[in-house]
């Protein structure tokens, strides 16, 4: 049974007008959470929000206002957001659609990006999820399908007073997050080189049939990694040469950071994507030898027996003046010529290291 990798339901409709808020993605029953981490150099406000109008007072604020929300599938929800903070309705059609590739996009009051946070299961398998970032002006937007995510290392940062995003704007608090995603592309890059060297041994010590749709459900993963990673040096250089208020220049020393990172990835990905197409080309290999070895032992085997077949048949003959069949010793002296034969063959063979 094929397995479907990153698959999710489609609801969208075919012909609906730009901008219609449906959600595409993963029916959850959990309930959408919103988060507040609103601060400053020497203030720090942390709180769950009940109700979207609450963060109506954190957008007005001069602190630096990061909103995380958790949970995209209640339109209704992610819609009264778009209200409060005038966001376009392509931006929240985008947001509740969770097939989207990593983008970035300029909306003059705000800066709308689209990245996947791709996490490993002991098992080795991967799951996705889409994160939509928004920078306003005082604030940081963060959208996520389900809670858990990779940013209690921005969290703690944030908490400890005197720290450097405590004293920078709301574009490094961005930077921090698309950061933390980026860093975290490093495990998953790890965990699948494990799988790798793993993979390879297991095809040049004993290939399996099972081996093939393992290396197929793999090549799907690594596929998967690339479409998601190679957009990500782009998106950050187009951070880094925009021209907006939204994005100060300082900023610019730790995206090049951010962007070396990303090229890495980006090339690690490509990497294991040839790598999986040629152990595809060695797991051929590998069963052509084992089909090799099979054949050269059965025809070592066959070759062995043609000179016995021969006495065999000539002795089964039913000639009637066959003067050996009269000796005494004719039939152990059969038996030693045919083992010599044997023992003379296996020996030449060996020597010639044919088996």
């Amino acid at each position: 049974m094929r397995k479907k990798t990153f698959r999710r339901s489609q609801k969208k409709k075919i012909g609906a007008p730009p901008g219609t808020l449906i959600h595409v993605g993963e029916q959850k029953e959990i309930s959408v959470s919103i988060n507040l981490i609103d601060y400053d150099a020497e203030n720090l406000l942390e709180k769950e929000i009940r109700s979207v109008e609450e963060c109506i007072e954190s957008r007005d604020r001069p602190t630096v206002s990061w909103i995380n929300i958790n949970g995209i599938h209640d339109v209704n929800t992610i819609e009264s957001l778009g209200k409060c903070f005038d966001l376009h309705s392509l931006v929240l059609e985008d947001i509740l659609n969770t097939e989207h590739r990593p983008k970035i996009e300029d909306y003059r009051d705000y800066i709308f990006c689209v990245l996947k946070m791709i996490q490993i299961a002991p098992d080795g398998k991967l799951h996705s999820e889409q994160v939509s970032i928004i920078l306003g002006k005082t604030f940081v937007l963060s959208f996520q399908e389900r809670e858990g995510d990779v940013f209690d290392g921005v969290r703690q940062r944030i908490r400890k007073k005197g720290g450097r995003i405590r004293r920078m704007g709301p574009d490094y608090l961005a930077y921090a997050l698309l950061d933390s995603i980026v860093d975290s592309y490093y495990t998953v890059i790890e965990r699948m080189d494990e799988r790798i060297e793993a993979m390879e041994d297991e095809l040049l010590l004993k290939p399996e049939p099972e081996d093939l749709e393992k290396l197929r459900l793999f090549q799907g993963d690594v596929n998967f990694l690339r479409r998601v990673t190679t957009p990500l040096p782009t998106l950050v250089s187009w951070l880094q040469r925009i021209e907006t208020p939204l994005v100060t220049e300082d900023l610019g020393f730790f995206l090049r950071d951010v962007h070396d990172h990303a090229a890495s990835i980006s090339d690690s990905a490509e990497n294991f994507r040839e790598n999986v197409y040629g152990m595809f080309d060695l797991y051929v290999s590998s069963l052509n030898n084992r089909m090799n070895e099979v054949m050269k032992v059965l025809t070592v085997i066959a070759t062995i027996f043609i000179p016995l077949t021969f006495i065999a048949g000539v002795y089964g003959m039913n000639f009637k003046y066959m003067p050996e069949l009269e000796w005494r010793w004719s039939y152990p002296v059969l038996w030693a010529v045919m083992i010599g034969i044997v023992v003379g063959m296996s020996f030449y063979f060996k020597k010639k290291k044919w088996f």
